[in-house]
């Protein structure tokens, strides 16, 4: 077989650089980290180096490890004190939902776990970007969307509105100080994050902007290699993230879906059915995650048989939670000497926390804002605390055969896009219809939406509609095609091992299957 690797990302200029990466000798762990670094300049609205990240990774000996870049709140966070300035309620953005970044350390650990090419090598391409990149038209939606955000502070409006005029698609977008961090973060490895030279004119210029994130929360910071949860649906293993991730949402739609074996269809008279099941996760999810660290999440009880059972008890409901966040990238590769990833990389909310900190170019995330302040949640804000997460890569095996690698943007609905595809994959459809596929998602996707809210594509069939309907839960029509249903990328597997990939056409990507020499040690 030619050495091959399959690629998909949501923005055409990551996929490339992941190309051009194995075209270099790289294998399918330095596609994927070419393509997560540049995401985060030619995507800003939805991953930068301040952000978080999530991955599985498979090594050719079919091991599976998880790798957890998901940061804990700063050591000097003071819950009292952010409930006061905030009216007794978390903040959705702003210096105070800042968490430590783990993006780059996640990228660290990703290279150690077996990249052919160098660090310094997967900045090429971004750093490029960085001196001068069109707008994408994702990316103009969000400016023009988050215009009273981007206002609201100065490095991100001359950043996104230089001389007071949002960019628009097809405009340059222009990032040079980024771009020189990016270059110091090539020459001098990701120890300049975390305790050095960039760490300490990041925390110096927060913390004039009022954040208590420090230089000591970044140099204690380390990315968590860690076991994925799995569980075998239909004869096949499904793997992904443990908590803090909601990752067991996934497995437990699974699980419910299977303990009647009529194989719903997301699209026909079964939806109503899925509606019940992703709901009572959303229930599941505020009462049982957060970080196991500081209090333990049992996942073989939230997955038991006997629970699986009283999923569907509950009726469609409201049910308490905060505003959903989608503003998230997936980067998924696989190549035919057995590596292959599924990355997350995300700033949670669109812009994340608001607040670009100058010096440095550097987006922060708003991960904070997913914390409770009810202290009976699991998700109660601590110091050095991880909020419950809502990244969660996917990989599928059939016995030591790799199947799928999938991965999606959109937030808290993350679980029910991967069950929608993967249900749609299982019966018999190829990649690129169980991701252009109508879909529709229980849970609010604004600020004051219900979290019993059903919202669904103009272009799904009557028939689901009317499924759905029957929940007695209130239906948001969305456009067809909308991004509020999630930015899906897929590679699949032949049984002898030839990759392909899908890129969702809901976002601004591409997919690709590369030749190239793969330089894999026998």
């Amino acid at each position: 077989m030619t050495p091959t690797c399959a690629i998909a990302t949501p923005h055409a200029l990551a996929t490339a650089a992941a190309d051009a990466a194995v075209r270099r000798g790289g294998n399918a762990i330095d596609a994927a980290l070419a393509a997560a670094v540049t995401l985060t300049v030619v995507y800003p609205h939805n991953t930068a180096l301040g952000g978080d990240l999530i991955a599985l990774v498979r090594t050719p000996d079919g091991r599976i490890v998880c790798v957890n870049a998901s940061g804990p709140a700063p050591a000097a966070t003071d819950p009292a004190a952010v409930a006061a300035r905030h009216g007794g309620r978390l903040p959705v953005s702003g210096p105070d939902t800042i968490t430590v970044p783990g993006a780059v350390a996640g990228w660290a650990a990703l290279h150690r776990a077996g990249a052919r090419l160098d660090w310094a090598g997967h900045f090429t391409a971004a750093t490029a970007h960085a001196a001068g990149v069109a707008v994408a038209p994702g990316l103009a939606a969000a400016i023009a969307e988050c215009s009273g955000l981007i206002a609201a502070d100065a490095g991100m409006r001359a950043v996104f509105s230089p001389g007071g005029r949002p960019l628009t698609e097809g405009q340059t977008l222009r990032q040079e100080a980024l771009g020189a961090t990016l270059a110091e973060l090539a020459a001098d490895g990701p120890d300049t994050m975390y305790g050095g030279r960039v760490g300490a004119r990041l925390t110096a210029g927060l913390r004039a902007l009022g954040s208590p994130l420090t230089l000591a929360d970044l140099a204690s910071y380390r990315a968590e290699p860690t076991a994925p949860l799995c569980r075998t649906f239909r004869g096949h293993q499904v793997y992904t993230s443990p908590p803090n991730t909601h990752g067991f949402l996934l497995l437990q739609a699974l699980g419910a879906v299977a303990r009647r074996d009529d194989g719903p269809d997301p699209l026909g008279d079964g939806a109503g059915r899925l509606a019940r099941i992703f709901h009572r996760g959303i229930r599941d999810r505020g009462r049982h995650l957060g970080d196991p660290r500081f209090a333990p999440v049992d996942v073989d009880a939230l997955l038991d048989p006997g629970h699986l059972d009283r999923v569907e008890d509950e009726p469609v409901a409201p049910a308490a939670g905060g505003r959903a966040g989608g503003d998230t990238v997936a980067v998924v590769t696989a190549d035919t000497d057995g590596y292959a990833v599924s990355l997350i990389q995300s700033l949670f909310h669109s812009f994340g926390s608001g607040v670009l900190e100058p010096s440095t170019g550097m987006l922060l995330h708003n991960r904070g804002s997913f914390f409770s302040l009810d202290p009976g949640s699991p998700n109660l804000l601590a110091p050095g605390k991880r909020p419950a997460h809502t990244l969660m890569p996917v990989m599928v095996t059939e016995g030591d055969r790799l199947a799928w690698v999938l991965g999606t943007m959109g937030g808290k609905a993350q679980p029910q896009i991967h069950t929608q595809v993967l249900l749609r994959l299982l019966a018999g459809a190829s990649t690129a219809e169980a991701v252009a596929a109508p879909r529709w998602v229980v849970g609010g996707m604004e600020v004051d939406d219900p979290e019993d809210t059903v919202s669904v594509e103009a272009d799904a069939p009557a028939r689901t509609v009317a499924a759905l309907a029957a929940t007695g839960a209130p239906m948001v029509r969305l456009p067809a095609g909308s991004e509020l249903v999630g930015h899906a990328q897929v590679v699949a597997l032949t049984r002898d091992g030839a990759p392909s990939a899908e890129s969702d056409p809901r976002s601004d990507g591409a997919a690709v299957v590369t030749r190239g020499p793969l330089r894999h040690p026998q």
